[in-house]
Parts: C-alpha cells; sequence; structure tokens
C-alpha cells in the first residue's frame, strides 16, 4: 500500500548541492555522470524508491519533515525519530518568530528546523524569522542551506519538481552587535517581508547667543578633518532616542555648552551615504543654557563662538545649495519670519509610551515664534 506524499525537507552544503539536482561527478574534472542503476522489486512503494534513489544521487537519507519524522537507515528500513518543533511566538502578520536560547548541535538543528518549517507550511504561515544570539553562530550555516520545499516523490515527476522548487534558505535580514537575525518566506508567490531599517538619522544643532554669535566646531575625522571648515555640532540618533535629545547630546558632547531644544528647522533626504543606507538628516534649533566651551578631545579640532555672518561668508557654505538654505532658514528664523516644527509628546496606536509628534505649533495655536 503506498503511503501519502511526505512534506520533505532536506539540508545540502555546496559541496553537494549538484548530486541533489541528479548528477554525480568525476573527482577530476568535474563533469557529470549518469547515477547508477537502482535495484528495487516491483512492489517497491514511491517511499521506498525515493529513498533509494536518493541515497544513490547524494550519500544522504531523506528526511521527512513532518512533527513525527520517519527516515530509513542504509537498508531502507524505517527509523521513528520525534522532532519537537522549534519554539515560536506568531507575529501580527501572519508569521513566527524564533528565538533560539539554548545550545544545539547543528545536524539535530537542521532536521528540527525542516520538521518545524513543515508545521508551519501546514498551518498556513508565512515569514519565519530566527534571531541567533551570537553564541550560537554554529547554527548559521545550517539554516542558510537548508532546503524545505513541498514535493510528491512518485517516479515520474519527483526529480523534476526538485529541479523547479526553491532551493534557497534563510538569508540575513539583519545583525546586532549580539545577535543574527535570519529570515526565510514560506508560501509560493511575492515575499511580502519588510526589509531591514533603510535609513540612518543624523541631526545638526543652530546654537546663537545674545550676541548673534553661533556655536561652532571644527572637526579632527571624517571628511572634513584638515580642512579649516568651521561647522555647526552634528551627529548620529542613537537607538532608541529621540530627535531632540540627540541633538542636545550632541552639543554637549563636543562642546560641554549646556543646551534647551526648541525646534527642527528643516530635514533633509540623501541616499546611499552610508554602507549604501540613506540617510535623514535633521537641522535643530537649540537654545544656549551656558557659554563656556569645553571641546571634545577625541573628535574636535577646536571650538568657539563665531559672528553668524563670519559663518555664512565661509566659501564651503557658499558653495553649496544645502548649506546655503540653512544659513537662510536661520536667518529668517532670526528675523521671525520663520517657524519650525516643535516636538509635542504623543500617544498613538503603535506604541504603550508616548512618542514625539513634531509640527508647526506657532501656525497651529496662532502663537508667536521665538524671539532670538
Amino acid at each position: 500500500m503506498r503511503r501519502p506524499a511526505a512534506l520533505l525537507g532536506f539540508t545540502v552544503t555546496s559541496g553537494n548541492i549538484r548530486c541533489l539536482l541528479g548528477f554525480r561527478f568525476s573527482p577530476n574534472n568535474n563533469i557529470p555522470t549518469s547515477p547508477p542503476a537502482l535495484q528495487l522489486s516491483s512492489t517497491s512503494t514511491d517511499t521506498e524508491y525515493f529513498a533509494a534513489r536518493y541515497r544513490t544521487r547524494t550519500g544522504f537519507r531523506a528526511m521527512s519533515a513532518s512533527v513525527n519524522s520517519t527516515p530509513v537507515n542504509e537498508n531502507g528500513e524505517q527509523l521513528v525519530q520525534q522532532f519537537k518543533p522549534l519554539n515560536a511566538v506568531n507575529d501580527r502578520y501572519g508569521g513566527v518568530i524564533v528565538e533560539v536560547s539554548e545550545p544545539m548541535d547543528s545536524a539535530l538543528f537542521a532536521s528540527i528546523l525542516s520538521a518545524s518549517i513543515a508545521q508551519w507550511r501546514h498551518q498556513g504561515k508565512k515569514g519565519v524569522w530566527i534571531k541567533l544570539p551570537i553564541q550560537h553562530v554554529n547554527l548559521v550555516e545550517v539554516a542558510v542551506k537548508v532546503i524545505n520545499c513541498h514535493l510528491e516523490p512518485n517516479r515520474d515527476d519527483f526529480w523534476k519538481a526538485l529541479l523547479n522548487a526553491n532551493l534557497e534558505g534563510f538569508w540575513y535580514h539583519h545583525a546586532e552587535p549580539n545577535y543574527l537575525m535570519l529570515a526565510y518566506w514560506i508560501p509560493e508567490g511575492t515575499n511580502t517581508l519588510p526589509a531591514n531599517a533603510s535609513h540612518r538619522v543624523g541631526v545638526g544643532a543652530f546654537v546663537m547667543n545674545e550676541k548673534r554669535e553661533v556655536l561652532v566646531v571644527q572637526e579632527n575625522t571624517g571628511r572634513f578633518r584638515g580642512t579649516g571648515v568651521w561647522k555647526f555640532p552634528t551627529g548620529v540618533v542613537n537607538e532608541g532616542e529621540d530627535i531632540c535629545t540627540a541633538a542636545v547630546r550632541e552639543v554637549k558632547e563636543e562642546t560641554a555648552v549646556d543646551t534647551k531644544f526648541v525646534e527642527v528647522l528643516a530635514f533633509r533626504q540623501s541616499h546611499k551615504s552610508f554602507f549604501e543606507k540613506s540617510d535623514i538628516f535633521f537641522m535643530c534649533l537649540l537654545e544656549p543654557l551656558s557659554f563656556e566651551i569645553q571641546k571634545q578631545e577625541s573628535e574636535i579640532e577646536a571650538a568657539k563662538w563665531m559672528p553668524f555672518e563670519e559663518y555664512a561668508a565661509q566659501p564651503f557654505v557658499q558653495k553649496y545649495e544645502f548649506s546655503k538654505y540653512i544659513v537662510d532658514i536661520c536667518l529668517a528664523k532670526k528675523d521671525r519670519n520663520y517657524s519650525g516644527f516643535s516636538p509635542v509628546l504623543t500617544s498613538s496606536v503603535f506604541s504603550d509610551e508616548k512618542s514625539y509628534m513634531y509640527f508647526n505649533m506657532r501656525d497651529l495655536n496662532g502663537q508667536q515664534g521665538i524671539n532670538l
């Protein structure tokens, strides 16, 4: 009696992927040759036929990807092996999230991963996320090479189905200092998993005192090193940090000047600026609360209060449209002819914690801008 078609999972390496596709290669010239004939009786089942053919072509055993897996031994005898699926939680988009927390042998992980994907496929799941802490790096190669495809092992179309199957395993989605996130798309059709974060966020600080002097720095690292250019304090927003907090922090770190955030004056988006990522830069207005400068030794060559007109007259500022617009915006703000976006704490459906929304409060509430 024929057994029902199984949902099969395979673990392969770069060395045997070609064999899996139905070819044998001579050891010297990698010329494909025909596989040897199979010795099967006329009563052999599809599963027996597949197991023998698979062993002949690859040297591996077929691994059933059901939760109660039933692989075969070298004699074609069934072995009962229990696979407990990976612990996973459902996400909001029809997928699952797995966080590996315990050490695991890579071969065992391959079997359990294939069994788990088969179960998730049966359940109609879509995306699979695996969070691998850095101490479990031994499982990465297994995950990116595992093959999971829905095949019907009959004698007529099994290998054709295998050749047409998606042979790709998990792919890298993103990495953090202590973990790697892998992703996999189960259904046929368009992959709708979101891409990795596409933007880096930066801030610049326009700080002017009562003498109409602006706080500027010269950097001793990066593209401005050794150029003699005086620029506004700038920096990158940290993970989980608000724009308004980052601007105040950067000024404090680079110059030791305390400030109060007022508003976002403008922002600029650019592309392929940092490891092929896009960049959003927010130009911010800050009010000084202290005036004594102590430069940051590691990154800043010099820092001082400079007359605004002197800053604006620098050849570097006059050369580029971006910096010229910044000068015009700052002048307009000084004359109360321009209103930026002020931060307001708001609640939303996206988080239990309040977050900042930036908008033009002056026009919304009929208020006057800040008099510098």
